[in-house]
Parts: structure tokens; C-alpha cells; sequence
């Protein structure tokens, strides 16, 4: 055999030694990224399965600036404003705290199918009422499956098409909408120490009729958790909200978080309640 064959012979050899290793090496990363692909596709199965066993999902953000955030995303109907008096983390309802207080008596709507949380309806801090002034107030119309953040004193002021299907819950308009006028407007409705630093809370909706339940872990304004709200959840979906009491009262519990506030009770929650 000559020596130009000889050579030839050889690169051919090689030749098909690189491809075979080649080919030996798509077929492995090929089978890897199948195996990938049905670990994310079952991981993400497992999480929707928990959702719908729990009633909603969570997410934590932080904002621009730094207001750390955590919600909880559920639907209206799956939501239920019920009287604890008691820190949120204490007991075993999955939710947050709820609107405004002193002592055992509630001062903001807080109602279910026309019945008061937290006494006899129509009676002083039962939650039939935005005490002392008209204030936002977050209403879900189980008849249409709409919300809306309806400003209110009793809770009779409400607009719902069926008075036994329905829950309400009083706080301070959020005005999503209007970026200009939203001080204005908490202002003319009392809102608590908004420039101060505290811990804050609300709930607040988007385009798809999904709920979220937000609580901060860390202080800020008024303003800068309004901000951190629309910068962080919803997607650019959001529609408006209210905000709920705050500081020492701002609490959450979750299988996924534990936020105790400043370990007060509270006399009322958002409870999410599933099957």
C-alpha cells in the first residue's frame, strides 16, 4: 500500500471517529434535554396541584426601592372575611389581616352575604360600617363575579345584585388608576400615618378577576408601597385596590410565609378557604 493511500485510509478513520463522537454527543444532549423538559413539565404539574389544593399561589418581590413584598393569589370566591381576635400567624386560617380596629371593635365594612363579622349586624364594630367616615371599600358581587372598590359608610351605601351572595371589605382606596389623584383621595379618607414608615398591607385585583393578598415584610410609605404594588404584581394588570391596616397589624400566614407584624392581634382577617 502506498503511502498517499496509506494516509488517506487514516483520515478517513479519523473522519469517522469525529462524526460517531458527534452523533454520540447530540443523542446524549438530546436525551438530557428530554429528561429536563419532563422535570420542569412535572414540577409544574405538582405546583398547579398544590394551588388548586390550597387555594392559591404565592410570590414575594422587591421593589426599586427595596420594599420587599409577599401575596398570595387566589379568586374572590375563594376568599372569606372572618373575625379572629388574634395575631394572623397564631391561628390556621391561610390569609391577612384585615381593616381597621381599636380594642374588639371592628371600624371598617367587614361583611359576608349581608351578615356582620363581628357582632350583630348594624351594631357599633361589627363590620356593618366604615366608622366615622366613607371610605374604600373592596366588594365582590357573587352574582356577576365582579369586584369593585366601592367608597361607602354603612355597608348599605354597597351596590351589590344580590345581598345574600356577596362580601365586602373596608379599607382605603388604593385609586390604581390615577396616579395623580390617589394621595388626594386617601387623604380626604383618612389614611393612617401615610408617610410614615410602616409596615403595609392591602388587596388589590386585576383584569382576570385574580385576587392578591399583599402584605410587606419590610417598612415603607404609603406611597412606596403603592408604588412597589404596581411595579411588582399583576403584570401591568392591575385594576385597584384598597389598603388595608398596617404596621404592627400588617400580618400574612402561608405555608410558603409567616409574617407576625409586630405580634398584636388583630380583630379580623381575609381568610382563603378551598376544598
Amino acid at each position: 500500500m502506498s503511502e498517499v493511500s496509506a494516509d488517506k485510509q487514516l483520515k478517513r478513520k479519523q473522519l469517522t471517529v469525529v462524526l460517531v463522537t458527534l452523533l454520540v454527543i447530540a443523542a446524549v444532549a438530546a436525551i438530557l434535554f428530554y429528561v429536563l423538559l419532563n422535570s420542569l413539565l412535572d414540577r409544574d404539574a405538582r405546583n398547579e396541584r398544590i394551588d388548586l389544593q390550597n387555594g392559591y399561589r404565592y410570590m414575594t418581590a422587591q421593589s426599586s426601592q427595596g420594599m420587599k413584598l409577599h401575596a398570595l393569589i387566589t379568586k374572590p370566591q375563594n376568599i372569606e372575611p372572618v373575625a379572629i381576635n388574634a395575631n394572623v400567624a397564631d391561628g390556621t386560617f391561610t390569609g391577612i389581616n384585615g381593616g381597621f380596629f381599636y380594642g374588639q371593635d371592628l371600624l371598617s365594612i367587614s361583611i359576608k352575604d349581608g351578615t356582620a363579622i363581628n357582632g350583630e349586624t348594624g351594631a357599633y364594630g361589627s363590620g356593618s360600617e366604615n366608622v366615622k367616615y366613607s371610605r374604600g371599600t373592596l366588594v365582590w358581587d357573587g352574582a356577576t363575579a365582579l369586584l369593585s372598590v366601592q367608597k361607602a359608610g354603612p355597608w348599605t351605601e354597597l351596590a351589590v345584585t344580590d345581598a345574600s351572595n356577596f362580601w365586602a371589605q373596608g379599607g382605603i382606596s388604593m385609586t390604581l388608576n390615577d396616579d395623580s389623584a390617589w394621595r388626594e383621595a386617601a387623604m380626604l379618607e383618612k389614611a393612617p400615618f401615610p408617610d410614615d414608615m410602616r409596615l403595609r398591607s392591602g388587596v388589590v385585583y386585576d383584569q382576570n378577576g385574580s385576587l392578591y393578598l399583599v402584605v410587606s415584610e419590610t417598612k415603607g410609605t404609603l406611597e412606596q408601597f403603592r408604588a412597589a404594588i404596581k411595579e411588582q404584581i399583576g403584570g401591568g394588570k392591575l385594576v385597584d385596590g384598597i389598603f388595608l391596616d398596617g404596621d404592627g397589624s400588617s400580618q400574612l400566614l402561608a405555608r410558603e410565609a409567616t409574617l407576625r407584624g409586630d405580634n398584636r392581634p388583630v380583630v379580623q382577617m381575609l381568610r382563603i378557604v378551598h376544598d
